[in-house]
């Protein structure tokens, strides 16, 4: 692998085995002469929309308030100590899924969003750490930070934000356009703008193994085949009727034992969960979309493109998208994975797509899941 600018001049594979998970990594000019790909009129248009996850921030005499999107209207510029988030700021901004993609060094399925942070002077959303891995990008203007590996993790109670009750950095940065630092989960550290600015956040999944579970358990709900009802033909009378039998406890808990799961369906689980929108993620069916045969013409030409809010991953015979699951045979093997990795497949590669791949292809497209090039 090839050395990344992003990366400081290492390999991803240098990065993985030296600091992922294991200590920061401050990078300056991770993107040389990188400027702002939001400026603040859009940010502020993006959290009044209610399918935007946003938050704003501010502090003032060390009182901390917190108010959730949508927001129908800011503070002053000139007021300092605030903090405007934006979630998912690559849903809507071409230039910020760019962003975002230039880290799949790194599997789709880990990669979370990118959030934008808009701060004026002194803002900031205090000492705290985050449960997974987290790259911070300056933007615009400057920001200072303190980090720490402490292993107290204990927060201030009654606050609306998660800070840190006992605070001690070991090291500071300051932060310019262009830099950026990594952070692996649970690494304690406090940014604080100095003057206005914008930092950009690219954050990963971590599901708990608690959330996984119960979403397993009801997905294989629908999958589950115990034939037969429960019966007791040599039941005996008792004197303690409200207790359950042992052998009613016996007999259900050995057909309970028969429920099993396989590799395979952990698989198409965990391809669906991970590739299901999020809750605030809608795609608009095309109301005027073109005939098949006008869309294969225009395919075969100019190729097609997922959608920034498209999830596809694949496994095996396995393709997701968006939620949605189904197998495929080798021949159409090349073409969905070409087009889970690239997030495109150029029109020679569509001109050779089975007719299966063809009418998958033009699904989605009046569906929004995928555009034409």
């Amino acid at each position: 692998m090839k050395k990344l600018t992003l990366l400081g001049d290492i390999t991803p594979a240098q990065f993985l085995r030296d600091y992922w998970h294991k200590k920061p990594l401050l990078i300056r000019q991770a993107v040389p002469g990188f400027k702002p790909l939001l400026d603040f009129k859009a940010l502020s248009e993006l959290a009044k929309l209610d399918h935007v996850e946003s938050r704003l921030v501010s502090q003032a005499d060390g009182h901390w308030t917190m108010q959730q999107g949508p927001l129908a209207s800011l503070p002053s510029l000139k007021q300092k100590q605030w903090s405007l988030l934006v979630q998912g700021a690559n849903l809507h901004s071409a230039d910020a899924d760019a962003l975002l993609r230039q880290f799949r060094f790194l599997p789709d399925a880990r990669l979370d969003d990118l959030m934008v942070s808009f701060a004026t002077d002194g803002g900031g959303v205090g000492p705290h750490f985050d449960s997974y891995d987290v790259f911070l990008l300056q933007g615009q203007g400057k920001r200072h930070w303190r980090i720490g590996a402490q292993q107290d993790l204990s927060l201030i109670d009654g606050l609306p934000l998660k800070i840190l009750s006992n605070f001690t950095p070991d090291e500071e940065f300051t932060l310019e356009p262009g830099d950026m630092l990594y952070l692996p989960p649970h690494y304690a550290h406090d940014g604080v703008a100095i003057g206005d600015c914008q930092t950009y956040s690219i954050g990963f999944r971590s599901p708990s193994f608690q959330e996984l579970g119960e979403a397993f358990l009801q997905f294989m709900a629908d999958s589950i085949d115990l034939p037969g009802i429960y019966s007791d033909p040599e039941l005996k009378a008792t004197s303690k009727p409200a207790e359950i039998p042992r052998e009613m406890l016996s007999v259900i808990t050995e057909e309970m034992n028969k429920v099993r799961f396989t590799e395979e369906d952990v698989t198409i689980f965990l391809g669906e969960h991970l590739s299901e929108p999020k809750h605030n993620v809608f795609f608009t069916p095309l109301s005027k979309p073109l005939t098949v045969g006008r869309f294969t013409q225009a395919a075969h030409k100019n190729g097609v493109v997922l959608s920034r809010k498209t999830m596809m991953l694949y496994r095996g015979k396995n393709v997701f998208i968006n939620g949605e699951s189904f197998a495929i045979g080798r021949a159409d093997k090349t073409a969905l994975e070409t087009l889970a990795n690239d997030r495109a497949l150029n029109g020679a590669a569509v001109a050779q797509a089975s007719d299966d791949v063809m009418e998958a292809l033009y699904t989605w497209y009046q569906d929004g899941w995928l555009e034409l090039a």
